[in-house]
């Protein structure tokens, strides 16, 4: 690979930010508070530091590791191929599934200042989508650097939204701090999942880096910093600022900044919420497009669907076309996509567990494994949907293994002395023959 080419530092950091600050930052605090009040702080606290050993956990196999297939790459290492291809599909299938609810956040911002409701909630999904295709359809280097302007102006958007509203916080709004009980924080813990869900996501991309081994871990160090800061804040900001009010909000980021700055922000907001919501679905494709063709390169998914990373982008698209018009309610929709994420968390950091040095690295991903088991239990019955993946996955496999047997059977001509000729089987030779 030349020099040049590839992601470089900044871009492989755009991209992780914009995967897990993404659709969480306009939606989150809002719906956190609901289930914690201004305890949901704790949550939110909580989330942080465990997004740290989650994050360095996947940049440090990503380092060692680079390949399209992430998470499935590394379970496949440790566990055997049936057991990466099954974490493989579970991510691969719950990207298209989240990409609606994702760009259903964004939506009820744009819905905010045209109407419409839902009508206007799926354009603004289709639009999205749309455009994410468009960008990935042309190379991670294009997506990547359009990613690194978005988090820059976004960022700065955020930094500005905070520091304008910060004068009108009233501390008093901290009280009762945990109205609905110490419970609550773990409600608000199991739905803030979704708001730090991406740190699997950008492993997939660790191969398209300049550097892996050296700029995979710096770009996730930059970004878990970098998006601890901002979800902090805003959601700090959030409660001082708006009180009560926060819970029952449907836009909490444009009352934020109408508190702060005053005047018609709504469009502003919007904007803001469609910008974060492309960052968010940019760089989940992106992964996910190149997930679906290391899949395929491994016979663990269809060729049809993933021969390449284009057609691997293609089914995503379709696929998602195809969720946002299930009869599914957001709420349900983001749990059940939660509950798979978590799930590839828990295989994922215990892959990590087989394949780190002993050492630090290790300490890292037990810490890791162990928080994440206990958001799998957060998640509770949503989480189920993760299995029924898994159990295809391993039909598939074994499907595909019985075929590929009968395909090498010896036949009454040939006595099975010779091998068979991978020229003149197609099953022999592999994906690529295919």
């Amino acid at each position: 690979m030349a020099q040049n080419s590839g992601l470089s530092l900044a871009q492989g950091t755009a991209l992780c930010v914009g995967a897990v600050l993404g659709t969480g930052v306009i939606s989150m605090p809002a719906l956190a508070a609901e289930v914690a009040g201004p305890a949901s702080l704790v949550a939110w606290i909580a989330l942080i530091v465990l997004s740290a050993p989650l994050a360095l956990t996947f940049a440090a196999l990503g380092g060692r590791h680079p390949d399209g297939g992430g998470v499935s790459t590394y379970v496949r290492l440790a566990f055997g191929p049936r057991a990466g291809a099954a974490i493989g599909w579970t991510f691969f299938f719950a990207v298209p599934l989240g990409a609606p609810a994702a760009a259903a956040f964004a939506g009820g911002y744009v819905a905010d200042i045209l109407g419409g409701g839902r009508a206007t909630t799926l354009l603004t999904f289709l639009a999205i989508v749309s455009a994410v295709f468009t960008m990935n359809w042309f190379g991670v280097r294009v997506s990547g650097r359009v990613q690194l302007v978005l988090t820059g102006v976004l960022a700065a958007l955020l930094l500005v939204t905070v520091i304008t509203a910060l004068p009108h916080a009233d501390l008093g709004n901290l009280t009762p701090f945990a109205p609905h009980g110490w419970s609550g924080v773990g409600s608000a813990a199991a739905v803030l999942v979704w708001g730090f869900a991406g740190w699997e996501a950008v492993s997939s991309l660790a191969a398209s880096y300049r550097n892996p081994s050296r700029d995979v871990p710096r770009a996730t160090a930059v970004a878990v910093v970098l998006v601890g800061v901002l979800y902090l804040a805003v959601a700090f900001v959030s409660v001082v600022v708006l009180g009560p009010a926060l819970a029952s909000s449907e836009a909490p980021l444009a009352d934020l900044l109408a508190a702060g700055v005053g005047g018609p922000v709504r469009i502003l907001t919007a904007v803001v919420a469609v910008l974060l919501t492309v960052g968010a679905v940019n760089a989940y494709l992106a992964g996910a497009s190149q997930l679906g063709a290391a899949l395929t390169r491994d016979g663990a998914l269809p060729v049809w669907m993933g021969r390449s990373p284009r057609r691997a982008l293609l089914t995503i698209f379709v696929l998602s076309l195809v969720s946002a018009v299930l009869p599914l309610s957001l709420h349900t929709a983001l749990l059940l996509v939660t509950g798979c994420f978590t799930l590839v968390y828990v295989i994922g950091t215990a892959a990590a567990l087989r394949l780190l040095p002993a050492g630090r690295w290790r300490v890292v991903a037990g810490t890791a494994f162990v928080a994440v088991v206990a958001l799998l239990g957060l998640n509770g019955a949503p989480a189920l949907l993760s299995l029924v993946i898994v159990g295809a996955s391993l039909a598939y496999q074994a499907w595909r293994a019985r075929t590929s047997a009968k395909t090498v059977m010896p036949s009454p001509i040939n006595d099975g002395s010779a091998a068979p000729n991978p020229k003149t089987n197609p099953v022999c030779a592999g994906v690529e023959a295919e």
